[in-house]
């Protein structure tokens, strides 16, 4: 779950009653955008917005936009085309070179479905009618394709195996459907869970890595066998500080596979010990600060354990911590840490965008040709064969 879910979700817990909002979500793009599909901002009546759709060029006219839903209390599909020979409409050059379809939805219509989606610690799909009679219902499932929530729709057989192949693949995409009343289209959106990150030593260099990573959004607990190390005053942005001793790691912290685990103590040995733990844990990336000397001097220690490492143990464990970006002061060292474990849960690489291929934001794949059912509002859905 990105930051934005949370800021909007608190922000709006502090609109007060006789204020107006709305929900814009960036859910198409075709072409080149600023924002990926799943972008959001909230717009309140005073002109007041958080989050963000664009790089700034969208969000003055969503806003008038904004108005119109709030005072007619329904959701409204609006497309921006920003390439350079027609976005004069929008009154500037913004040449992105991209056709972006932002949804905008009555506040408590959305909020409802946000804060679910805040309260929920797991992978989660969201399937929203964007178009046609039912804009703006939607159906919330976990990874079992449990229900969740629902908003004047109901899962079914056919979308129920929708979302699961959004949990497959770990992509949004839009389906295309046609109804007895006409035709729909549905935003089948992957929210993954906001990062954890659990700093193990609670030195003066943990403390930039430990704001950073707050300041992105992500859960940050900090953790040292020194009372001292984890004062408040160094970790003001933590959403938890403990003292615990290495050998109840495993018994005091809760690591799922979005748990990102960083060893900075400086004390080998008890790097050492907390690695051993972590080893049992489901980490998908566990980094340790220091030469790549240290981690194989561990590493001959555990073989003499009869404690072997696994292909998937060394791709997860990185030793020395970081992009190779020159970081030397605490700071960037930092910036090197957060920058890896960013691209390491997005399953990139890291390296110059001036060198990949293709474009710099996976495409929203389209529909398959494949005829399905499903319900809405006592509506026969099926699959449109073909867009």
């Amino acid at each position: 779950m990105s930051r934005e879910f949370r800021s909007i979700f608190e922000s709006a817990a502090k609109i007060k009653s006789d204020r107006q909002g709305a929900i814009a979500t960036v859910v198409r793009v075709r072409g080149s955008s600023y924002r990926s599909p799943g972008a959001r901002m909230l717009i309140t009546d005073d002109g007041r917005w958080v989050g963000s759709i664009s790089g700034g060029c969208l969000e003055g006219d969503a806003l008038r936009k904004a108005r119109l839903v709030m005072t007619e209390k329904k959701a409204r599909l609006v497309t921006y085309d920003t390439r350079e020979e027609s976005n004069q409409q929008l009154g500037i050059g913004l040449g992105c070179n991209g056709v972006i379809d932002v949804l905008i939805q009555p506040l408590d219509e959305a909020i409802t479905i946000i804060e679910k989606v805040v309260a929920v610690e797991q992978p989660l799909a969201l399937a929203t009618v964007i178009d046609g009679d039912a804009i703006g219902r939607a159906v919330l499932a976990n990874e079992s394709a449990l229900l969740i929530h629902q908003l004047g729709a109901q899962m079914t057989d056919a979308l129920e195996a929708d979302l699961r192949r959004v949990f497959q693949h770990k992509k949004s995409t839009i389906q295309e459907y046609r109804t007895a009343s006409g035709s729909c289209s549905i935003f089948l959106e992957y929210v993954q869970p906001t990062i954890h990150l659990i700093l193990f030593g609670a030195g003066f260099d943990a403390r930039p890595v430990s704001q950073l990573a707050t300041s992105l959004g992500w859960r940050v607990e900090v953790t040292d066998e020194c009372v001292a190390h984890i004062a408040p005053v160094f970790f003001p942005t933590a959403e938890k500080l403990s003292l615990c001793q290495r050998e109840f790691v495993d018994r005091d912290f809760r690591v799922t596979p979005y748990t990102a685990c960083v060893l900075m103590s400086h004390n080998y040995e008890y790097d050492r010990d907390v690695l051993k733990k972590l080893l049992k844990t489901d980490a998908p990336y566990i980094g340790l600060l220091g030469p790549r000397k240290r981690f194989d001097k561990m590493v001959e220690e555990f073989s003499k354990e009869k404690i072997s490492l696994s292909d998937t143990d060394f791709h997860r464990i990185h030793s020395p911590i970081g992009l190779d970006i020159g970081a030397e002061a605490p700071d960037e060292i930092a910036v090197s840490i957060i920058a890896e474990i960013q691209s390491k849960f997005a399953n990139r690489s890291g390296g110059f965008l001036k060198y990949h291929p293709g474009p710099i934001h996976q495409r929203q794949p389209g529909s398959d040709q494949v005829w399905k059912q499903v319900y809405l509002s006592g509506d026969q859905v099926h699959k449109k064969a073909g867009r």
